[in-house]
């Protein structure tokens, strides 16, 4: 039996063979391989037009790329599969092991409930409706036929909402449109001053500079006069996860140790962990850190009144300028070297703000949404705020002040949970101006669970109505020009702290389910698609590595706009919980191993001078350390589910599918996504899960 011919081979040899020939040094070497090519194989007439004609793919070669293309895709279908059952479990668990709810509800969400019934039985009496055809003819009370019970109810409910219902609910829409294109239009105005800023490179300009300080260089050859004195206060209250993190951070600064003191302001219940920031600071006591410990017997007024109670010591009027850093906060230790020379030649500047960064903002899809939003608010409304107006709102830490502007403007006050924007507002009615650093920059945490960072928006934008209601008055009164007066009522507060919330809630949670269930009030697409991108594009700018999460982004915002607009009314009215302040959790994500690593660096000489005390204060922090842990242990946490949020998505996805009865698409897709949205951040899917 003679072997079968190889015609790959032979097809690939007569290419190599067709390419010597056409070589160009195949005119003068025909003597070589190409003629031994030619001599050895034939080209016969078969092989050239096997040579001409396609290649073909055998059966066997067919089934075995189908079949791996079925195996890929019932991966796919399995992966999908085993989240999606995942996901049903755990939220089936939830629902079971859920608290029963003891508290009396809100009147927030007794009226999301109404509307929930509401929705409910307008989709069966739509769906009767379309079931009986009357969507291509709907009955009418003015035809002379006779109407059946059903009928004449259904036709009454159409006059019903074409006269009565509709217009209203239309003018409501047209009014919320309205305000939305005016906040859109300010973000982008705040888009282009920042664009601007770029382009001509304006920033801040120091008018003295600190040089750094070399390794060997001791702290008695520097002129110590040149450095002003600093006070550097630590505000905490039951920080266990990361109080080392910040005290650590600030008492390696390169700042000379005689012209600054640190104040740890514990404000801590919890006798464990007063036990532990005592042992932090008799620590950083030995290695010739000037570090005091402060504790409150009266805790009242919160942080403002932590702040109020440290700066009333006797010694604080030795001090020029005071910075302040919340306990997750590290500032690098160059932090007052990059700040303090902003205020030399300005004797008006009352405070200098720097950026936040975040250790853990690509922990979860929780985290990386803040960074989205913060990177905005620092990178474009900080920025082009401090630049063009010198005035912005304080963030409360990793800032600057200057004491006289402190005492000038009536120091720390309690009487709301902003109390950083109560001073900011009453420095800026006092002529005192802000500047806001881009480019120095304080690592810091943010909330990983949805617990923890629905409380934090809770208070940050509850506080900004208490205050509006408080400082109306005293703005119209104030001595700073109709322009600057203009802008904290118009701008900071109204458009961005009560506008924005009130329309992105009411429009997107109210307007737009019922625009379904009465088709005589519209809202265009462009209002529901268009616009929206357009501003979640313009708003992930300033954090380009996180467009992948754009859409992601706003349906959340939307979600999240149930809490903002909760605040807000909460605070206006001063409704129950107007006044309730949550530290917010913190997880102790830092950079431990810089921090460790700098801080035996730079101490090292003082320890070894202290060497039993640093023995025995490490020893006793062991043990307090052991304690820690042991506690941590203890603490039971879970995931819980929320009820506004639940029942916001019952209503979404009740008007999703009365809009797949009338065949609206994109109104169809928003209705059913965000839906979907409130119902996973209402199982408390998103951010941290806990086991």
């Amino acid at each position: 039996m003679s072997r079968p011919p190889n015609h790959e081979f032979q097809e690939w040899w007569n290419k190599q063979r067709d390419k010597s020939s056409n070589s160009p040094d195949s005119d003068t070497d025909t003597t070589g391989a190409t003629a031994f090519l030619a001599a050895e194989i034939s080209d016969s007439p078969a092989a050239a037009d096997k040579d001409r004609r396609p290649r073909m793919r055998s059966a066997r070669q067919l089934s075995f790329l189908y079949l791996l293309r079925f195996n890929q895709i019932f991966q796919i279908f399995t992966h999908l599969v085993t989240g999606l059952v995942s996901v049903v479990r755990t939220a089936n668990r939830r629902i079971v092991n859920s608290p029963s709810f003891r508290r009396s509800e809100s009147r927030f969400y007794k009226l999301i409930k109404f509307f929930l019934f509401v929705v409910i039985v307008l989709l069966a009496f739509e769906l009767v409706a379309y079931f009986k055809g009357w969507h291509f003819a709907p009955p009418s009370l003015h035809k002379a036929e006779v109407l059946g019970m059903v009928e004449l109810i259904y036709a009454s409910w159409l006059r019903l909402r074409a006269d009565y219902l509709a217009p209203p609910l239309q003018s409501l829409a047209n009014m919320c449109i309205v305000l939305f294109l005016v906040q859109s239009v300010d973000r982008a105005v705040l888009m282009l001053g920042c664009i601007w800023i770029k382009v001509r490179g304006i920033k801040p300009v120091a008018l003295l500079e600190y040089g750094v300080k070399d390794a060997g260089e001791d702290e008695e050859s520097l002129d110590v006069e040149e450095y002003p004195m600093v006070l550097v206060q630590i505000p905490m209250c039951n920080e266990r996860e990361v109080y080392q993190h910040s005290i650590g951070a600030v008492c390696v600064q390169d700042w000379p140790k005689k012209r600054m003191l640190v104040q740890v302001l514990d404000d801590s219940d919890d006798f464990n962990v007063q036990l532990l920031i005592k042992a932090e600071v008799q620590k950083w006591q030995h290695r010739g850190v000037n570090i005091l410990y402060r504790h409150r017997l009266i805790r009242t007024g919160y942080k403002a009144g932590n702040l109020k109670s440290a700066m009333s010591c006797d010694y604080v009027k030795d001090y020029e300028y005071v910075a302040i850093f919340d306990a997750d906060f590290q500032p690098a230790p160059d932090f007052l070297k990059k700040t303090i020379p902003y205020f030399k030649g300005h004797d008006d500047l009352a405070l200098v703000q720097a950026r936040w960064a975040f250790v853990n903002k690509d922990e979860n899809l929780l985290t990386r949404l803040q960074n989205i939003n913060l990177s905005f608010h620092f990178e474009i409304e900080q920025q082009v705020n401090g630049i063009f107006i010198n005035f912005f709102g304080f963030n409360g830490t990793a800032g600057v002040w200057r004491i006289k502007a402190l005492e000038d403007c009536g120091g720390w006050l309690e009487r709301t949970t902003v109390e950083d924007m109560d001073i900011a507002v009453r420095a800026h009615l006092c002529g005192w101006k802000f500047i806001f650093l881009n480019d120095v920059k304080c690592l810091c945490e943010v909330p990983e669970s949805y617990e923890a960072y629905k409380k934090q928006q809770h208070r940050w934008h509850s506080g900004p109505m208490q205050l509006f209601r408080m400082c109306f008055m005293d703005i119209l009164r104030s001595k700073v020009s109709w322009a600057k007066k203009a802008n904290l009522i118009f701008l900071f507060f109204l458009l961005r702290k009560l506008i924005l919330p009130f329309y992105s809630f009411t429009l997107f949670c109210i307007i737009l389910p019922l625009t379904m269930f009465l088709p005589e009030a519209q809202l265009p697409t462009w209002v529901v698609c268009y616009v929206p991108g357009l501003m979640s594009v313009l708003n992930i700018l300033p954090a380009p590595q996180s467009f992948p999460f754009i859409v992601p982004y706003l349906l959340f915002e939307n979600t999240m706009s149930v809490t903002k607009f909760n605040a807000m009314i909460t605070g206006l009215f001063r409704f129950k919980g107007a006044y309730e302040w949550v530290v917010t959790k913190k997880s102790g994500r830092s950079s431990e191993a810089d921090l460790i690593t700098f801080s035996e660096r730079e101490s090292t000489p003082l320890v070894e001078n202290t060497g039993i005390q640093r023995s025995a204060s490490e020893s006793g922090l062991g043990e307090l350390n052991r304690e820690k842990l042991s506690s941590k242990s203890r603490n039971v946490r879970s995931n819980r589910l929320y009820r506004k949020e639940l029942a916001l998505a019952f209503i979404l996805l009740t008007a999703s599918l009365r809009s797949l009865l009338s065949a609206q698409g994109i109104h169809f897709y928003f209705l059913l996504f965000q839906g979907i949205t409130f119902a996973v951040i209402g199982l408390d899917l998103i951010g941290e899960q806990i086991s």
